[in-house]
């Protein structure tokens, strides 16, 4: 028993050979192809029940709304407000729900739409129009855009944030926000201005409880799910700021990664994609 004892100690000690990595597919980012988020385009929204959700601001595509946005977080006008509206399978929304606050100086009240952006330009296409354009893609800079041969436009996918209004177009001063948490939205496209993307902290509003109520806003105040502060991450200390990259699309890894979700490996039977359907990844900044 000594000498079985031994033995199979004795095995124990040979080193194992370990398990070797798969190949990398051609759709697989190298390093090179993950670049940061400048620490101006990053709002972070910290809830009252410990969560932080991380906004990207999309500052180059709806620059009027944008600029507010950030004087709206430099003011504070968002600490101590709550997310107040969420529909089941549409959006939860966050602001004043009485919306009879006063917005701060500097802000403009009427910004333009920004419903439409200057041009069509993605780094990697859709190989299908949708119901909703004639083209989508990809630019290279992470943001999903589509277009009709006429405009151009951010598209209201999941995780994306988009300025709510009232009946008039130029009523959306942006310190009313709201993001799809369930399907796409692709309907609000040219209808509300786009502002932005969750990036980090997705799970956490679109796992809120949903509102029976009409369009989802909670009927109490208890309910509601509260903000306690909402700050720039350039405005935190250096050692304070969390860093995001987001997956470039500008290569041919990504143009692949595009080809594999629209035409998937068997036995999944390929059914088609839409812009939605490939968002670019972000990660923590490694």
């Amino acid at each position: 028993m000594i000498a079985l004892g031994l033995a199979l100690l004795a095995a124990a000690a040979v080193p194992q050979a370990a398990t070797p990595a798969a190949a990398p597919k051609s759709y697989d980012p190298i390093e090179a192809d993950w670049r940061a988020i400048p620490d101006d385009e990053l709002m972070l929204i910290d809830l009252a029940d410990g969560h932080r959700v991380a906004v990207r601001l999309a500052a180059a595509y709806a620059p009027a709304h944008v600029a507010n946005i950030r004087r709206l977080a430099r003011a504070r006008w968002w600490d101590g407000e709550s997310i107040y509206r969420v529909q089941e399978n549409w959006v939860a929304q966050w602001g004043d729900p009485t919306e009879q606050k006063p917005l701060p100086p500097g802000i403009t009240d009427h910004p333009p739409a920004e419903f439409e952006i200057a041009e069509f330009a993605p780094a990697q296409r859709m190989a299908k129009a949708d119901g909703y354009s004639t083209a989508s893609g990809i630019t290279a800079d992470g943001w999903p855009v589509a277009t009709d041969d006429t405009a151009a436009w951010l598209t209201h996918c999941y995780a994306m944030v988009g300025v709510a209004r009232d009946a008039a177009p130029s009523t959306g001063s942006g310190s009313e926000l709201f993001t799809p948490i369930g399907q796409s939205a692709r309907r609000l496209d040219r209808n509300y201005t786009v502002v932005g993307r969750i990036v980090a902290g997705m799970a956490y509003v679109s796992a809120l409880p949903r509102s029976d109520a009409t369009m989802g806003v909670y009927a109490t105040a208890a309910e509601r799910t509260g903000i306690a502060r909402v700050r720039l991450a350039s405005d935190l200390p250096a050692a304070e700021r969390p860093h995001f990259q987001y997956r470039a699309a500008d290569n041919i890894r990504f143009a692949a990664a595009i080809a594999h979700r629209e035409h998937p490996d068997a036995p999944t039977v390929p059914t088609g994609a839409n812009v939605c359907d490939v968002l670019p990844a972000v990660r923590p900044t490694p």
